[in-house]
């Protein structure tokens, strides 16, 4: 029977699949879309299955922000080789992936990403049988209803970082020095991978290893040098306290300084773009994705 192009396209873009293989499945099914449909889904498994286990270090960071920037999205899908993650057909599944989290809503979580009959594995095999490689969707993230989203995609995709300000009134938003911040603070996150937002945020049991290890090189310095005189208990303490600003600078977003303005922390920075915008601006919250971290 007479495949038609009108039919192929149906069946294309209910599945992300290529034409030529939806032509082919078609005419297999002798026309009928719903066996079809299933011919593609068999095959994308088994395909899958087939490829399961073997690396996937490769891919890109897709994003996607809502209008009133309440709502954004980050997701790591994860294929083989750079090749085919700068490929459109991988691009597609990535923006098709974020319209699966999208839908689901605040009901997303780990298992629409993990569910075999679920949207995002039907389309994962899709791009398998497709792409000819071994993919994987290993983590998103996914803020919304809390304040004003921004986010930043560095090197074409490898790095995506979803940053969350509070103290943002329609005003601030509308006004060009406030994307500038928030562009700013995206590029920080991205550049220089802090892990908390503030001091507060840091646990407890991480500041005492900390402060263990810098007691320890303290006591190994007075063993290496015994002719010197012990330091006293107050002078140790300072001694840990300044290195613990040392640490803090590494890993607290607010205590790093600004890769804008070295004379300037991103607290700094953040108590400037307050005073000239009239708000009291504050980080929330954040993320940052690198492509292979989560990689199976």
């Amino acid at each position: 029977m007479t495949i038609t192009a009108a039919e192929v396209k149906k069946l294309r873009d209910h599945t992300g699949a290529g034409m030529m293989e939806c032509k082919a499945a078609l005419t297999e099914a002798n026309g009928n879309f719903d066996e079809a449909n299933t011919i593609l889904r068999k095959r994308g498994l088994a395909s899958a299955a087939k490829k399961a286990g073997r690396a996937t270090s490769e891919g890109l960071i897709g994003a996607r922000l809502s209008e009133d920037r309440a709502t954004g999205i980050l997701v790591e899908i994860n294929c083989e080789s750079d090749f085919v993650a700068r490929t459109d057909d991988f691009k597609q599944m990535v923006e098709d992936v974020l319209t699966e989290i999208e839908k689901a809503g605040d009901a997303a979580g780990d298992t629409l990403l993990t569910d075999p009959s679920g949207p995002v594995q039907k389309r994962l095999a899709l791009g398998i049988a497709k792409l000819g490689e071994n993919m994987a969707v290993p983590r998103f993230v996914r803020y919304a209803g809390k304040g004003y989203v921004g986010q930043y995609i560095h090197m074409g995709g490898k790095i995506g970082v979803q940053v969350e300000f509070a103290g943002v009134t329609p005003d601030v938003a509308a006004r060009s020095e406030f994307a500038v911040l928030v562009k700013e603070i995206a590029m920080q996150i991205a550049a220089s991978s802090p892990s908390y937002v503030s001091r507060d945020a840091v646990p407890n049991d991480l500041l005492e290893k900390e402060k263990a290890i810098y007691r320890g090189q303290i006591e190994q310095m007075q063993k290496e040098t015994p002719t010197a005189k012990p330091k006293p208990a107050n002078v140790v303490d300072k001694i840990v306290e300044g290195k613990l600003g040392s640490f803090y600078g590494q890993v607290v977003l607010t205590d790093q300084i600004s890769i804008r303005d070295t004379k300037m922390t991103v607290a700094d920075v953040l108590a400037a773009a307050s005073k000239t915008l009239g708000a009291p601006l504050t980080v929330s919250r954040f993320t940052r994705l690198r492509v292979g971290e989560g990689a199976q």
